[in-house]
Parts: C-alpha cells; structure tokens; sequence
C-alpha cells in the first residue's frame, strides 16, 4: 500500500483496553441466555481500503459482506435474554475514547445490536470535533454496516478537515459513490486520492480503472490498471482485469508507476497495439507511436489539473488523426468542462454522439449535463433518456437525473416515473435511499395537482 498523506491510520477497531471497557451483565439470578452467535468480520467491496480487521477481496464484483439479522437462530439452552447494549467509559484522551467506542461498536455487531451500533455511530459521527482519522474509522465502521449515506458523510467530513488531502478517505468515498452510481464525483475522488499520492497509489487507479470501464472507457481502464500494476506488482484484482481485458503487458509488473506513459505503455505504442477495445466487440483502436506519446501526455495533463495543456495536446492527437478520434474527441471535453468551455465541450461530444455513440453511450450523459447547465431542457431530457436506455442495468443514477429534469420542465408524471424506476432498480441492490418515500410522495402531489388543473 503506498504512503499515504497520514503514517500509520489508526485501525478502526483497534481494541481497547480492558480496564476501560466494560459491558453490564444480567442481573444475578436472571435465566442464562446465549448470545446471538458472533458475526464474521465484514469484509468490505473489493477496491475498499478498508479497516485492518477485514482484509479487501480481490474479486472485483463481490460486494461487502452484510450482518446477519440481528435475530439469531439459538437453541434451546441458549435461550436468552438479549445481551443488554455494551457501554464505555470516559478514555484520557478523545482519541482513545474514540477506539474504545469503536471497539464497543464491533461488540454491539458481534451481539447482533446492529441499530443499537448505528446509533453509537451516528452519535460519534455528529460531534464537532476535529478528528479526520476518526471520521475516516466512523466511515469505516459505518460501510461494514452498509449504511452507505452515513459512510459517505463521514468520508466526506474527513475529506474537509484535511482540505482535501487524505487520500484513502478518497479512495474509500469514490468507492461508495461508484456503487452508487454517482460517476461523477467518484471520478472526482478516486483522482484526487491519486493526486495526493502523485499518482502512486494502486488502489485508487484500480478502482478508477473499474470506473471506466463501467462508462464503456476500456482503453482508460487498462491504462488504469497497468499503473496499479506497475505501483503494486502483487496487486491481484488490477492483474486479474488486465487479465480478463486481454490487455496484460509484460513490461506492466516490471515498470514503476510515473506522470508519464508507463513502460507497458511504450511497449504498446512499439507494437502498435495501443488502445485496447477489451470487453467490446468493436474493433481496437491503434495509434502510431509519437501520437500515443501525445496523447498519454494529454492525459497526464488533465489527471494533474494542467486542463489548457490537456485541451492543446489532445487537440494535436485529433489534428493527427484527420480531424476526428473518438478516444480523444470525448476525453477533450472533460478538459474543456473543467474550464467551463462548455460550448465547446458540447462540440466535441456531438461529434462523438453522431459517430461512436454506440462504443461511448457516456457521451450522452455528458451532452445531458451541459444542456441542463445551459438551460436547454428539452435537449437535456433527451440525452438523460438515452444514457438510461445505454445504460438499463449498470448505472440506475441517469433515471434521478432524467427525474430531476422532467420536474423543472414541468412534467411531474414523467418525473415521478423515472423517480420510480429509480427507486425499484435500487431497491433490486438493496440499496433504497433514505429519502426515497419523501421525494416520492412530493412528486406524486405534484402530478395529481397538475392533473386537477388539467
């Protein structure tokens, strides 16, 4: 694991010390009970940089491991009195306290407490304290629980109180909102937890590679998973899915991760095999080798917020490839949203949209976005419409987009519809949003209002 902006993190569920823990007993003479059977340490996603007590899975579709329900099977000698709620003492310092909380929380799952523990962590996590490494082990804590929201906020806490600069934190919110479909800002955390680790973290450019892969960027994805490889030989999930992409180079685990194009890239770019369309039935795209040169330096540029370098150099990539390269057409308007060329960004991905829609169905959430930011809704809905239809089964967060611009132009029906197909496919992963039944209920009064009026 590389270094992080913080030398040794303490474990989430680092135990306490015994003589500052205490659990209360039954009262004397009360009829013996067993204890729910303790649960396995949850293990967390497979990119998770996770709490010591459970280690990450490199298996990239498994998903963290959930409690059992709290009513557990017991037989009938251990028929019982439900073990009453642990509790704490006051620790010397707020830090130890907080490991002693922490520790009594894992005892409240082990009991099968699970929203007694929920509500020891929603307490934690509401003081006002400055504590980043504290809030990154609540995060923890509450994403072993799955309750997603609250790990979101407490990551993101952690995030503010290091004005950015902790990066598995980062790398643990990306993770979150990656499941949850929100591509965006997991795009947004993965690379800034690789900014804060120039680039040398493994974990964070696996999960960016899965990120891409997800929007259909297969070529981003390898370039991804090659740098993990390359910072971490003995990374097995980046190996694993360079493996399945048919994109493994042999140079990759011998090559050190730097701003630049990687070993594995030269020798791609020698052999003429450059960008693999892994996982497509479409062709693969090739590059000769001062093109691929350049365009890995536009990358380099856009992933290091050098944004106007970013734009000139994958302008230059296009300019060679006779004025249009799918690859480079798409990754220039990310530069040119970030600084805020809007039109021109819109440019770049209608090209893309008319040629290779089909390969980059991205393109259509993205063209979604700037239309809505300029105002033209209609356009809007129509682009959100067809990422939705691109993306049925990978990506549920189009239909909230879809949902919200329906509602501006007025359509409450067809935003409560979306709004339903939202909720129903997230409720196929288990994962209904808290807020779900309120918005629901707003856009159901919205839509009956406005067919009284009609």
């Amino acid at each position: 694991m590389p270094a992080t902006s913080e030398q040794e993190p303490a474990p989430a569920m680092q135990p306490a010390p015994k003589s500052k823990t205490r659990i209360r007993r039954a009262p004397a003479g009360s009829k013996p009970k067993a204890k729910a059977t303790p649960l396995p340490a949850a293990e967390p996603s497979p990119a998770f940089e996770a709490v010591p007590a459970a280690s990450p899975s490199p298996a990239p579709a498994q998903e963290e491991a959930k409690p059992s329900p709290a009513a557990a099977e017991v037989t009938e000698a251990a028929e019982a009195e439900v073990p009453k709620q642990p509790t704490v003492d006051a620790a010397p310092t707020p830090e130890a306290r907080l490991r002693e909380q922490l520790k009594v929380v894992e005892q409240m799952v082990a009991q099968g407490l699970k929203q007694e523990a929920l509500a020891e962590l929603h307490s934690l996590a509401a003081e006002s304290r400055f504590d980043p490494q504290g809030f990154y082990n609540i995060g923890n804590a509450f994403a072993r629980l799955d309750a997603t929201d609250a790990a979101i906020s407490a990551y993101r806490k952690a995030l503010e109180q290091r004005k950015g600069n902790y990066s598995r934190a980062a790398n643990n919110l990306g993770v979150l909102l990656l499941r949850q479909g929100f591509w965006d800002q997991a795009y947004e955390a993965f690379l800034g937890a690789l900014r804060t680790e120039n680039l040398h973290y493994a974990e964070a450019s696996y999960n960016l590679g899965r990120l891409y892969a997800a929007r259909g960027e297969m070529d981003r994805a390898v370039r991804e998973w090659q740098r993990a490889v390359a910072v971490d030989p003995k990374h097995s999930a980046a190996a694993q899915a360079l493996r399945s992409s048919g994109s493994v180079s042999r140079s990759a685990s011998k090559s050190t991760a730097a701003p630049g194009a990687t070993d594995a890239n030269r020798m791609a770019a020698r052999n003429g095999n450059v960008l693999s369309g892994a996982g497509s039935t479409e062709p693969a795209f090739t590059l000769d080798p001062e093109t691929h040169e350049l365009l890995q330096r536009a990358r380099n540029a856009h992933e290091n917020g050098r944004y106007e370098e970013a734009v000139d150099s994958f302008r230059r990539v296009i300019a060679r490839k006779g004025g249009y390269f799918s690859p480079a057409n798409l990754e220039v308007s990310y530069s040119l949203m970030e600084l805020r060329r809007n039109d021109e960004a819109i440019a770049a991905l209608l090209l893309v949209a008319e040629k290779d829609a089909a390969r980059f169905p991205i393109t259509y959430y993205h063209l979604g976005r700037l239309y809505e930011l300029r105002g033209d809704l209609q356009r809007a809905e129509e682009n959100y419409l067809r990422a939705t239809q691109a993306y049925q089964v990978e990506n549920a967060q189009f239909l909230l987009n879809l949902s919200g611009v329906r509602e501006k132009r007025g359509d409450f029906a067809g935003a409560l519809v979306a709004m339903e197909n939202y909720i129903k496919r997230k409720e196929q992963l288990g994962q209904r949003p808290e807020w779900s039944d309120s918005r629901l209920a707003s856009l159901r009064e919205k839509a009956a209002a406005q067919i009284t009026k009609q």
